[in-house]
């Protein structure tokens, strides 16, 4: 099997800051000490209402990271502007809502692709990978292909919420079968969102799945142990 690779994302410590409006804690130092913990990339999302990360921690992010770093963001005209403007080493694609707590599902390309298309465009032209967040879903996958895209991120959330052992079952399958598809029009196959240290295993053994991307619960863990010992705890378990 390839080796995975761990994106952690870091967008709730900006959280944890901008619920006091102050300086702390500071979402750069938390990217260099998920990078510690053997972290093989650092993702953030920069949001329109800007809720958490800010375009200052994605600026210093960008520039003081060991690794590579990943922008996640809405195929807007502004946001294509700032990631043309920061250069990370890879965008991904994700639907915004102002009401949700966190992103809810995988971007429906196939109703927004008029408006996609021009910014992964821009954004390929410019040298930098672009991935679309996507549910396991086949229609919107060969979107995805069609676009352009270099990578899908597939959206695990079905999988980390369902109950019972035929629901979680029925979810994975979801999620091998979208990850051979995705990998058979030669895109990279990434992974993530709801993914704990007790849910991720059968996820890495999906063996087309390169990369996944976690955030909320390496941080829940980091607040009782700190982040460079989370990180390096869920690198231990998604190592092939």
């Amino acid at each position: 099997m390839n080796r995975m690779r761990l994106g952690v994302n870091i967008d709730h410590v900006a959280t944890l800051r901008e619920a006091r409006k102050t300086t702390e804690p500071d979402p750069v130092t938390a990217a260099m000490l998920a990078e510690m913990g053997g972290a093989d990339q650092i993702t953030l999302h920069l949001r329109e209402d800007r809720r958490h990360m800010q375009n200052r921690d994605a600026r210093l992010i960008g520039e003081m990271a060991q690794t590579t770093v990943n922008l996640e963001m809405a195929a807007t005209p502004e946001m294509q502007e700032i990631a043309l403007a920061l250069r990370p080493d890879a965008v991904c694609i994700v639907p915004e809502r102002r009401e949700e707590v966190t992103t809810e599902g995988g971007l429906d390309l196939v109703r927004t692709v008029d408006a996609v298309t021009p910014v992964v465009k821009a954004l390929r032209e410019a040298g930098l990978r672009v991935s679309a967040f996507l549910g396991p879903d086949h229609a919107q996958i060969k979107e995805a292909k069609r676009v352009g895209f270099d990578a899908v991120e597939i959206h695990t959330g079905e999988y980390a919420n369902a109950t019972g052992s035929a629901g979680r079952e029925n979810a994975l399958r979801a999620i091998h079968d979208a990850a051979v598809l995705v990998k058979r029009y030669g895109m990279q196959v990434h992974a993530g969102h709801g993914l704990t240290y007790h849910n991720v295993r059968p996820v890495v053994l999906i063996e087309e799945i390169e990369e996944l991307n976690i955030g909320h619960s390496i941080m829940a863990r980091a607040v009782f142990v700190g982040i460079e010992r989370a990180v390096r705890e869920m690198v231990d378990l998604i190592r092939r």
